[in-house]
C-alpha cells in the first residue's frame, strides 16, 4: 500500500527533482534571488508591525519559507509572514505574550496538518468569497491604522488596540506631527509608487528602503536639525546569530485559552495559502495538491515557534514575483530562503539604519494592495446576502477582532446559504392527474400523464431533504391535515440526500398517518437515499414494497389501495 497516497501527501519538490535539469536550476536560482530581495523589506516590516523584532520577521521568512517549499503541494508557492497575520499576531502578543503566540502558532500548525490529513483542502476553497474579501479589507484598514503613528512621526506611546479609540488618539494629537518624519515617509511612499511605472521587475519597497535609508543617514550626519527614528533606535542592535531551538510550556488551560486564536490562524493560513496557490495555478497551468499544501503549511507553522517565529502562509505577491521571474519548481522557494539567510548572517547590522517612517510607507502600500477596493465595489452589485456578509465581516474585523469576524462571518454565510436553498426548494402538491415529467428540464417533449385516484395525494420535494426543508415539509403536512386522504405519495426523485432531521420528521409523519389509517408511499427514491431510509428503519415502518424507484409504480400501488384492492 502506498503510504503517501493514503495520506494524500506528495510534496511537489519530490516530483520536480525527478526530472530536473541545469537549465531549470539556473531559472529557479535567478527567480529565488529576486524573490529573496523582494521578501527582505516585507519580512522586516511584517515582523515589526506584528509586535516582534525585525529579526523574528526574517527568521520566520527563512525557516517558514524553506518548509513551505520543501513540503508544500504547490510548485511556485513562496511562504513567509504576511500582512494578513499582523492583526491576530499583535493581539495574541498583547494578551498572552510571545510564549502564548508560540503555543497558538504550533496549535495552528497541528490543525493545518489535521486538515490536510482529512483531505479538507478542497473544502477550504469553498469558503464564501465575500467573507475572504471582508476580512482582508478589514485587515488592510487595521494595518493602515497601525502605521499612522510612525508615518506622521506623532511619537505616541500606549496606543489603544481598538480601532475607534486609536483613531481618536491620532486625531487629537495631529499637532504633534514631526515634519522630518512625515517628509521622509512621503518620499518613501512616492518611490514605492513610482518604481513599478519604471519597471515592474524592480522591488519598489527595497528601492525605497535603500534610497531613503542612505538619504536619512547622510542628512543626520550633515545637519543638526534632522533626526528620525530608525529600527536601531527602537529595537537596539540586531542579532546576527541564528536562534537556537527552544521549547514552551503547554498545558490544558493554555490550550483552552489559545484554541480560538489558533483556529483563526489555521483558517486564515489555509485560505490565504490556497488562494495564492489557485492564482499561481491559473498563471502557470500547474495543479496544486491542496491537502499536501495544508500539511506543508502545518509543518512550517509547527516548526517556526521553536525558533521564536510568527505564523507562516503562502504570499500571493511574492509567489507572483517568483513566477514572473521564471521560477517553476520549489527549488526557487528554497533559494529565496537561502538568500534571506545570507542577508541575515552578513548584512543584518545595516538594517539598524532603516527609518521607521520608511517601513510605515511600505506597510501602507501593502494595506492598499490588500484592501481590494475594486473587488468590494464589484460585490456591491451582487445579491444582498453577499453584501451583508462582506459588510458584517469587515466591521467585525475592524471594530472587534479577526477571530470573531471569521466565526460570525462563516456562521452568517451558512445561515444565508441555507435560507437561499430553502427559498429555492419547492414542495408541490398534486391530485387528480400527474404529469410524470413535470419540472424535469431534461425530459422529452412528450408527456406521460397518470390518473391519480380520489383519496390519493401526491407531494413532491424538489431539492435536498435536510433539516430546513424537513421543517418546511412538516409545516405543509400539518396545514393539510384537515383533508385526510387514503394514501400519501411523497415523491423524492430530486432528493439527492437526507439528514437525521428529515428522517425523524418522516418517521413522525408515517407514524401519525398510520394511526389515522393513511398509507404512505415513497417514490423516485435514489439508491443512496434508500440506504439512509433503511438505516433509519423507515423501510420496516412502511414496508419495503412502499418504497418505489419510480412514480408510475407508486401511483399504481396508491390507486389500488384507494380503491380497496389488495396490493
Amino acid at each position: 500500500m502506498n503510504f503517501t497516497n493514503v495520506l494524500d501527501f506528495r510534496p511537489k519538490l519530490w516530483s520536480a527533482l525527478s526530472h530536473y535539469s541545469m537549465a531549470r536550476l539556473r531559472e529557479d536560482v535567478i527567480a529565488g534571488i529576486v524573490v529573496g530581495i523582494v521578501a527582505l523589506p516585507l519580512a522586516i516590516a511584517f515582523g515589526i508591525a506584528s509586535g516582534v523584532s525585525p529579526t523574528i520577521g526574517l527568521i520566520t521568512a527563512i525557516i517558514g519559507g524553506f518548509m513551505v517549499s520543501f513540503f508544500g503541494g504547490n510548485s511556485v508557492q513562496i511562504g513567509g509572514p504576511t500582512g494578513a497575520f499582523i492583526v491576530i499576531v499583535y493581539n495574541i502578543i498583547a494578551q498572552f505574550g510571545l510564549s502564548g503566540l508560540a503555543v497558538a502558532t504550533a496549535m495552528a500548525g497541528v490543525i493545518l496538518v489535521i486538515m490536510g490529513l482529512f483531505r479538507l483542502g478542497t473544502v477550504i476553497k469553498f469558503i464564501p468569497y465575500p467573507i475572504v474579501v471582508g476580512f482582508t479589507a478589514g485587515i488592510a484598514l487595521t494595518i493602515f491604522s497601525t502605521q499612522i503613528n510612525d508615518f506622521l512621526g506623532l511619537g505616541l506611546r500606549d496606543i489603544p488596540g481598538q480601532f475607534i479609540p486609536k483613531w481618536g488618539m491620532f486625531l487629537s494629537n495631529l499637532d504633534r506631527i514631526d515634519m522630518s518624519t512625515f517628509a521622509t515617509a512621503l518620499v518613501a511612499l512616492f518611490i514605492i509608487i513610482l518604481t513599478p511605472r519604471i519597471s515592474k521587475k524592480l522591488p519598489g519597497a527595497l528601492i525605497a528602503i535603500i534610497i531613503v535609508t542612505a538619504g536619512a543617514y547622510l542628512l543626520q550626519q550633515m545637519t543638526d536639525w534632522y533626526h528620525i527614528e530608525t529600527i536601531g533606535d527602537r529595537f537596539g542592535d540586531m542579532a546576527t546569530d541564528l536562534p537556537t531551538p527552544h521549547g514552551f510550556t503547554l498545558n490544558m488551560a493554555t490550550i483552552n485559552m489559545l484554541l480560538p486564536s489558533a483556529f483563526t490562524i489555521a483558517v486564515l493560513g489555509a485560505i490565504e495559502s490556497l488562494l495564492s496557490a489557485t492564482v499561481a495555478d491559473g498563471v502557470t497551468g500547474s495543479r496544486t495538491n491542496s491537502n499536501t499544501e495544508l500539511i506543508g503549511q502545518g509543518i512550517a507553522n509547527l516548526t517556526v515557534p521553536f525558533f521564536g517565529g510568527i505564523p507562516v502562509t503562502g504570499a500571493i505577491a511574492r509567489t507572483m514575483t517568483n513566477i514572473t521571474n521564471g521560477g517553476r519548481t520549489p527549488v526557487a522557494g528554497i533559494v529565496h530562503a537561502l538568500v534571506l539567510l545570507l542577508i541575515f548572517l552578513f548584512f543584518m547590522p545595516l538594517i539598524n539604519y532603516v527609518p521607521m517612517a520608511c517601513l510605515a510607507a511600505v506597510l501602507i502600500v501593502v494595506s492598499y494592495n490588500m484592501s481590494g477596493w475594486r473587488t468590494i465595489v464589484g460585490i456591491f452589485h451582487a445579491p444582498k446576502s453577499d453584501v451583508s456578509v462582506l459588510i458584517v465581516t469587515f466591521l467585525l474585523t475592524v471594530i472587534f477582532d479577526l477571530t470573531i469576524a471569521i466565526e460570525i462571518g462563516l456562521l452568517l454565510a451558512v445561515v444565508l446559504f441555507l435560507r437561499r436553498v430553502m427559498e429555492n426548494t419547492e414542495i408541490r402538491a398534486y391530485s387528480g392527474q400527474l404529469d410524470v415529467n413535470d419540472g424535469d428540464d431534461t425530459a422529452a417533449a412528450s408527456h406521460e400523464v397518470l390518473d391519480v385516484a380520489p383519496g390519493v395525494s401526491v407531494y413532491e420535494i424538489d431539492g435536498p431533504f435536510f433539516f430546513g426543508i424537513a421543517t418546511k415539509f412538516d409545516e405543509m403536512m400539518r396545514s393539510t391535515l384537515g383533508n385526510k386522504p387514503v394514501v400519501r405519495i411523497i415523491r423524492m426523485r430530486k432528493v439527492a440526500f437526507v439528514d437525521a432531521t428529515a428522517l425523524h420528521n418522516l418517521e413522525i409523519l408515517i407514524t401519525s398517518s398510520q394511526k389515522e389509517g393513511i398509507h404512505v408511499v415513497l417514490s423516485g427514491v435514489k439508491p443512496n437515499v434508500r440506504t439512509s431510509l433503511e438505516h433509519a428503519g423507515i423501510d420496516r415502518l412502511i414496508g419495503s414494497d412502499h418504497i418505489c424507484d419510480h412514480i408510475t409504480k407508486a401511483v399504481v400501488m396508491a390507486n389500488a389501495i384507494a380503491r380497496g384492492e389488495k396490493v
